[in-house]
């Protein structure tokens, strides 16, 4: 049984592949100074980290809670 990937990992990684392309796209045309570019697109690639920590976090609870429920289960 091939393991699915996490949401956490594909959905981050599509929203950081977005973020590329985007940038790639229309930062070189944008009148913003080379620091505001800068600052910008680091700053997206900063964002989609912190999504990606919060949501496995998320993800760990979650999978915490449903042990922890089937443990109690099998208990009773």
């Amino acid at each position: 049984m091939k393991k699915r990937p996490r949401k956490s990992t594909w959905l981050c990684a599509t929203i950081l592949v977005y973020v590329t392309v985007v940038a790639l796209c229309f930062l070189p045309s944008s009148t913003a100074t080379p620091t505001e570019k800068w600052l910008s697109g680091v700053g997206s690639y900063v964002l989609v980290f912190l999504l990606w920590i919060v949501m496995r976090k998320k993800e760990k609870l979650a999978e915490k809670r449903s042990n922890t429920l089937n443990r109690n289960r099998s208990n009773d």
